[in-house]
């Protein structure tokens, strides 16, 4: 598995790029074309990314499977915005099933409890959901909402860090 790094401002490009490249590579089946569009394009046209990772703590994965002159590229990325809200998880379809996305999530959670949050939360979408649900996420409530003008289906959804007498996990390096 290729090594976690922080993100910076200077990867927003990037950032916009493996958003994009995620939604429309992983979610036809799962999605209308209309909401493939509406997402795929929000990162790029909207200030989604900017304020979540100036202000978030996110992590990137690194390097493809393509070649030596990938290996610096952001494959995967998650951010957390507040502390203890899952903001973005998004992974290259390239780079997907790798375990990019759930250690990008252990180190997240990780993180968040290391700053004293106890519970963390996240709006998860039809593609999310599964891999949450596998890492110990629980469904809190079902929502439709308006997303770049048009309507998704999603998943409030939380999960416990703290529970009594559970020793605290020790961070990544």
């Amino acid at each position: 598995m290729s090594p976690l790094r922080l993100l910076t401002p200077a990867d927003l490009p990037q950032l916009v790029a493996v958003y994009r490249e995620a939604v429309l590579s992983q979610t036809p089946t799962l999605y209308s074309a209309e909401q493939v569009q509406a997402w795929a394009h929000h990162a790029g046209s909207s200030d989604a990314l900017v304020e979540p990772l100036l202000t978030g703590y996110g992590l990137a994965s690194l390097g493809s499977q393509t070649g030596a002159e990938d290996a610096l590229s952001i494959e995967a990325f998650g951010i957390l915005h507040p502390e203890d809200r899952l903001a973005l998880l998004y992974c290259r379809g390239r780079s997907s099933r790798q375990g990019r996305a759930g250690t990008i999530l252990s180190a997240l959670e990780q993180h968040a409890w290391s700053q004293g949050v106890a519970r963390l939360r996240t709006e998860a979408s039809q593609l999310s959901r599964p891999l949450l649900e596998r890492r110990g996420w629980q469904v809190d409530a079902e929502e439709t909402v308006l997303f770049a003008g048009t309507w998704f289906q999603r998943w409030r959804m939380v999960k416990a860090l703290a529970t009594p007498g559970q020793p605290i996990p020790c961070p990544l390096p």
